[in-house]
């Protein structure tokens, strides 16, 4: 007999085997963002809440995962893996969130399994919106590392002072300033000087 534990352990151990968060996952088959919170698997009056056939048949599809290998991780559950800190790309621009060296501070933050090395001031930024397809879609996962040196061809985060977050691709730095190339050809490239920003940190992967 399957148990409760077991059903929403093989839903985390997909979203982590895919490099989503369980938020990201539910958005990546089309369900309402917060299907997988942990606060939706307990009901109010302490009744344990299932996941429908359909939503698992939708995460299925999702991810390109099979029945066989969903009930396999109904039995090994989440693999052992580093936690790094994750916030939405939108909390991003807010306060609070970043030191003047754009590395993580703060309350507010939640973790994701990242399945690679990193420095131990990694983070995760989850996408939203469409604004940087086709390279990056909405419920990607994308881990920044504000200690890696930055070249010209990397796709990179960069936060303004006035609290706007970009993600481009690293086109030219110059003593004044840094020019940044869309991953979207509906957006445009952007220049901005040294000035205008508080810190430039290397993306070095991806959720894709």
């Amino acid at each position: 007999m399957l148990s409760h534990d077991q059903i929403w352990s093989a839903i985390d151990a997909l979203a982590q085997r895919y490099g989503f968060t369980a938020s990201g996952l539910a958005r990546k088959a089309g369900l309402d963002a917060t299907t997988f919170n942990r606060s939706k698997r307990v009901g109010p009056d302490g009744r344990e809440r299932w996941p429908s056939t359909e939503s698992i048949a939708k995460i299925l599809l999702a991810t390109g995962a099979t029945l066989e290998e969903f009930m396999g991780a109904m039995r090994s559950g989440p693999a052992p893996a580093r936690t790094i800190p994750l916030i939405g790309f939108a909390q991003a621009g807010s306060g609070g969130f970043f030191d003047d060296g754009g590395f993580p501070v703060g309350s507010g933050w939640e973790e994701v399994a990242f399945p690679g090395g990193a420095d131990d001031k990694a983070y995760a930024l989850e996408i939203a919106g469409d604004s940087m397809l086709p390279l990056y879609r909405d419920g990607d996962t994308i881990v920044v590392s504000p200690s890696a040196a930055t070249r010209r061809g990397d796709r990179v985060v960069v936060k303004t002072l006035e609290g706007e977050v970009l993600v481009k691709q690293l086109k030219r730095q110059t003593a004044r300033t840094v020019e940044l190339a869309s991953l979207n050809p509906d957006h445009p490239d952007r220049i901005l000087n040294l000035g205008e920003i508080a810190f430039m940190a290397r993306v070095i992967w991806a959720s894709q």
